[in-house]
């Protein structure tokens, strides 16, 4: 061991010869069992330099190199009884000599240096030292409970830093008193181990002092990531365990494959597909409606089969001037409060819709202009080309149709839904592309999709190739319909959870997990207002249930102010949290029109009206929340009125939430507190996936199922009728229905 050591540590940075003397020095104490010259708990290093014939300066330039083995041999020869070390006795000269003249100490010298105290001897180290007296510490936080079972057994600073550290320099001198001043608390997994190690010195329970961090969730620093950027490094970090370094490079491996596929990713069949086509983009771009264009990771996540496929920050093509032109004309004509003078519609887009309805052209167009060398496959159509024109002829439509189908393997609904919109655009009296024929005169042949004899006919009687193409979309539509598969479960990432007897209590487990894992207020007042935020995010959406929008769009009214009218709110198409006087409690107040639905016979024209109840906390919340956290979140911000807003930054160009903003939020909750880690400990519900807000009406529609077996109730939770709950929202298997049918039949057995 001793030479092993010497070529590792020591030979590097000390000359052949010294090395060797001190290599024989250590080894001759283990052969005579004799205790190296000590100075307290340690080796004095000017005694043993003396002893090895190496100057002291050289001693003390080695000390980080030489204290760890020396200290390992000095534990090995206390086991075995090694007896101190002597220094030899000096041979003293008794012959009397000649007594000196007294001498004067003059005044001058009564202001001169005074003789060094002698330093005190270090204690002699203890492994399990006895406590002196017994201490409740249960309700202690770290700072008090580390002093006080330091004082109980008789630690100082010094003495426990030498107690922990005898083998390494697992942490500095100087971290222990930051600590039991509370100026600091631990933070890297070096700091988490020296906990470790005061637990074992103590005998205390483990985990025994990180339980009383003012801060128990943040995230440990300092785990070895190579390769690892520094941002992917701090998502990293909330997820691995605190002996990450010490496991081997096999376990390292399958941990971050584990939170990467669970956590970080969430990866199910519908999301490997998305993240292997987000990297080919092909999408074409209409940067004069940038602004409306949903962003990937947003609400259109929870669409049936919204077209995530091509990220529209990094899209292969911009839109030719023609093309920008006229998409510019169809969103004007579906979105504008009045028609232009002459024509004729059928049913108007909102904002949402509008956007959903620009990306799928831009992925339609993109296809069609994508190189066929290229791994997106497409058709080569030169950009110039491209026209909504190109709509009116069945091949086109033909050839896309089957593009779609090779790159994912089967007919999807998305299809459907896309040939719905081209049946729509060629509609009599109320399409938009039958009403355009100047459209026809953008038209250029495109070989093998459009002929000049093709565009020659479409000219000369567009209506009727409206006709045409309006019959063949409406027959694709059947053709397709009875073959299309559903590409992706939107019950996955929450199966787990509808699976349990009592969705809603499954899932409110995650709420329970923030409230165990919040930081002191005191101690971390923006943490604890995250914090809070992301509790309150939960359990609005638990009683609510409403959809992403209305929720990130929730505006508030503190007590005491004047709430908004009605009217008002139906102008602004947003609902809002208020107090009511007179049933005493928060009431959350939505105008029908705010609803995606609102046509829906649910609301009946009628605004949506609850008061949430005072359970578990809720109103607490609520209120600490307004009157402290909000504003602490706000910082110097400008106010959007909303009750969620985000943690303002500089970076940070408003404090409301946007699509995806809500969306990263709720999934980052889930992340942190809902998702059960086997690695930490740490998370609420085992075999959950990372998930977005929608799918909460998936969790209160089944528990009312589950509980009733109507649908008609199940319904009432999420503002929508029986119909779309039993087609999209309520996961009732058969099993589920035969529960509740047996629990009525069983009663009879009772008497």
């Amino acid at each position: 061991m001793v030479d092993a050591y010497f070529a590792a540590r020591v030979e590097p940075v000390a000359s052949i010869e010294d090395a060797d003397r001190l290599r024989l020095y250590m080894k001759g104490l283990l052969e005579r069992k004799v205790l190296p010259p000590m100075r307290g708990n340690s080796i004095n290093l000017a005694a043993a330099a003396k002893l090895c014939g190496i100057p002291p300066d050289v001693m003390k330039a080695m000390r980080k190199q030489l204290v760890p083995i020396a200290d390992s041999i000095c534990r090995t020869l206390f086991t075995v009884g090694a007896q101190p070390y002597h220094p030899p006795r000096q041979v003293i000269d008794r012959t009397p000599k000649p007594m000196a003249e007294p001498t004067r100490v003059s005044t001058s010298s009564a202001n001169g240096p005074k003789p060094r105290k002698r330093a005190s001897r270090a204690r002699p180290a203890v492994e399990f030292p006895t406590p002196l007296w017994e201490a409740d510490t249960s309700r202690m936080a770290f700072a008090d409970a580390l002093r006080t079972e330091m004082k109980r057994h008789g630690d100082n600073y010094a003495s426990l830093y030498r107690a922990i550290c005898w083998q390494d320099d697992l942490i500095d001198c100087h971290t222990i008193r930051p600590w039991c001043d509370g100026r600091r608390a631990p933070r890297t997994i070096q700091s988490f181990e020296a906990l470790n190690r005061i637990e074992r010195r103590y005998r205390l329970p483990i985990g025994y002092f990180k339980a009383r961090l003012l801060h128990p969730s943040r995230a440990p620093t300092g785990h070895q990531m190579p390769g690892v950027t520094a941002a992917r490094a701090r998502r990293l970090a909330w997820h691995l365990p605190e002996d990450f370094n010490l496991r081997s490079r096999a376990e390292q491996a399958e941990i971050m494959t584990w939170v990467q596929t669970n956590i970080i990713s969430g990866f199910t069949e519908y999301r490997r597909f998305q993240a292997s086509a987000a990297r080919v983009p092909y999408a074409v771009r209409f940067n004069s409606l940038q602004g409306k264009v949903r962003r990937k990771g947003s609400a259109s996540v929870d669409d049936a089969e919204a077209e995530l496929a091509a990220d529209v920050r990094n899209t292969a093509f911009t839109a030719p001037e023609r093309l920008e032109a006229e998409m510019n004309e169809l969103v004007r004509f579906k979105t504008s409060t009045l028609t232009a003078l002459g024509q004729q519609r059928n049913g108007v887009w909102n904002s949402e819709t509008a956007s959903q309805r620009i990306e799928h052209f831009g992925l339609m167009f993109g296809a069609f202009a994508a190189s066929p060398k290229s791994a997106v496959k497409g058709y080569g159509v030169s950009l110039e080309s491209l026209t909504f024109g190109m709509l009116v002829f069945p091949k086109v439509w033909d050839w896309y149709l089957t593009w779609r189908e090779q790159k994912r393997g089967f007919y999807t609904k998305w299809e459907c839904d896309m040939l719905i919109l081209g049946t729509a655009l060629t509609r009599k009296d109320t399409g938009w592309l039958r009403q355009s024929p100047h459209i026809a005169g953008h038209l250029t042949p495109i070989p093998g999709l459009i002929s000049e004899e093709d565009i020659a006919q479409a000219q000369g009687d567009w209506s009727l190739a409206c006709d045409v193409l309006h019959e063949h979309t409406r027959m694709r539509n059947r053709e397709i319909e009875r073959v299309a598969r559903i590409h992706r479960d939107p019950f996955e990432p929450i199966l787990v959870v509808l699976e349990a007897d009592k969705p809603v209590a499954e899932y409110r487990k995650i709420t329970d997990e923030i409230l165990r894992l919040m930081p002191d207020e005191a101690a971390y007042p923006v943490p604890h207002a995250e914090a809070v935020r992301s509790f309150l995010l939960l359990r609005l959406g638990l009683h609510l249930g409403l959809r992403q929008r209305n929720m990130r769009e929730l505006l508030v009214c503190l007590p005491g102010d004047t709430p908004r009218s009605e009217r008002r709110l139906e102008e602004l198409k947003r609902g809002e949290l208020r107090w009511s006087d007179r049933d005493a409690g928060w009431e959350v107040f939505i105008p029908s029109v705010a609803f995606k639905n609102a046509g829906s016979s649910f609301f009946g024209s009628k605004p949506f009206r609850l008061v949430l109840p005072d359970m578990a906390g809720l109103y607490e919340m609520i209120d600490a929340y307004l009157n402290r956290h909000r504003q602490r979140l706000l910082m110097s911000a400008e106010d959007p009125g909303t009750f969620f807003v985000k943690t303002a930054k500089s970076t940070s160009a408003e404090a409301a939430y946007n699509q995806n903003t809500f969306y990263e939020a709720w999934r980052l909750t889930i992340q942190r507190y809902g998702i059960y880690n086997p690695y930490t400990g740490n998370g609420a519900i085992k075999g959950l996936l990372p998930h977005g807000p929608h799918k909460i009406r998936d969790v209160l529609a089944t528990h009312i199922l589950k509980q009733t077996g109507s649908y008609e109730q199940a319904s009432y939770a999420i503002q929508d009728t029986p119909e779309m709950v039993k087609a999209h929202y309520g996961r009732f298997l058969p099993q589920d229905k035969a529960a509740i049918a047996a629990e009525v039949l069983n009663r009879v057995w009772e008497t």
